[in-house]
């Protein structure tokens, strides 16, 4: 079993920054494939990025490519994910997400997911 606590969600400005944390409990978490989903008010789930269990690899949703960075430090547990440029259109619930499978855009091959946290940006 892991649990996923996400933070450093919070307000924005267009075109500011922020940098989203995900701490794991358990001792498996350098094993797992890491990945950052997000849901609008209104909209269903949009994958973000994804990274390999070593941090080698990384994709990214279309919408964020190029603005957004996944990485991870598996001596912490942690995966982050530092947001640039922001948009009015990037609000979300974003909400982290492990699995012991291959990269995947697919949010059901991740097994074990956080609550999330409120990423609001203001024009």
């Amino acid at each position: 079993q892991v649990q996923l606590v996400e933070s450093g969600g919070g307000p924005a400005q267009t075109g500011g920054s922020l940098n989203l944390s995900c701490t794991a409990s358990g001792d498996s978490f350098s094993m797992y494939v890491a990945a950052w989903f997000r849901q609008a008010p209104g909209k269903g789930r949009e994958f973000v990025a994804t990274i390999n269990s070593r941090g080698s690899h990384r994709g990214y949703g279309e919408s964020v490519r190029g603005r957004f960075a996944i990485t991870r430090d598996n001596t912490k547990n942690t995966v982050y994910l530092q947001m640039n440029d922001l948009r009015p259109e990037d609000t979300a619930v974003y909400y982290c997400a492990v699995g012991d499978s291959a990269v995947s855009t697919a949010g059901n091959d991740y097994d074990y997911w956080g609550r999330g946290t409120q990423v609001t940006v203001s024009s």
